[in-house]
């Protein structure tokens, strides 16, 4: 997908401030997981690798999300955003959990979702 770059999420420094990335990768998410989990789903870990500077003048970026593997109640996502010239501006992995509104807790993934989360798998 792509996401245009705000000019709120520049720093001072002149670039996308760190923090905003998770912004970035929760439109992304939520793209490729809406589907499957609706909103039922929260971020229990992020491991991410910046290796270029994005600027407003970059205009957007283009995101991609890929499942990787598929546990009972979680599953790991790699993400990369990059420039338009495609060059890798971040890249890591993103460790979600299936989750109960009601109990306020992570929940098992039933088996039709995982079905479908490991049909995502790249």
């Amino acid at each position: 997908m792509k996401i245009r770059i705000r000019w709120r999420d520049i720093d001072a420094l002149g670039h996308v401030n760190n923090a905003v990335y998770l912004t970035y990768l929760e439109e992304l998410l939520t793209s490729l997981l809406q589907p499957v989990l609706a909103d039922d789903w929260v971020t229990v870990r992020v491991e991410l690798d910046f290796r270029q500077e994005v600027r407003l003048s970059d205009v957007e970026i283009t995101a991609r999300a890929a499942v990787e593997q598929v546990g009972a109640s979680s599953l790991m996502t790699s993400v990369v955003l990059a420039l338009p010239d495609g060059t890798v501006a971040l890249e890591g992995r993103v460790v979600l959990v299936a989750w109960d509104p009601q109990s306020r807790r992570s929940r098992p993934l039933t088996d039709a979702e995982k079905r479908t989360l490991s049909g995502l798998i790249s």
